[in-house]
């Protein structure tokens, strides 16, 4: 089911609007500047010759999902739950 809705989104081209609606809303409020301090933290106390791309990942992922606020989450949720029921009709 997953699978077919996620190409559904894909093939209307509605999972791109939706990736920059995302991008949108985490820039506005303050996501994303917030998940670079903490880039930053990790650096400064690993020090820059010990972190690689993967441990940056790896540290920052679950921070930067719980870190996403709730009424952006609803919203985008809603943006599908509507895409589903113009889909359906």
């Amino acid at each position: 089911m997953r699978s077919s809705i996620n190409q559904k989104l894909v093939e209307s081209g509605e999972s791109e609007r939706l990736k920059d609606i995302l991008r949108t809303r985490l820039i506005e409020c303050g996501w994303r500047d917030e998940l670079k301090a903490h880039c930053k933290e990790i650096v400064k106390r690993k020090g820059l010759e010990h972190v690689t791309v993967e441990d940056l990942v790896a540290e920052t992922t679950p921070k930067g999902r719980a870190l996403v606020p709730d009424d952006v989450k609803k919203e985008l949720l809603g943006r599908i739950r509507t895409f589903l029921a113009q889909q359906s009709t």
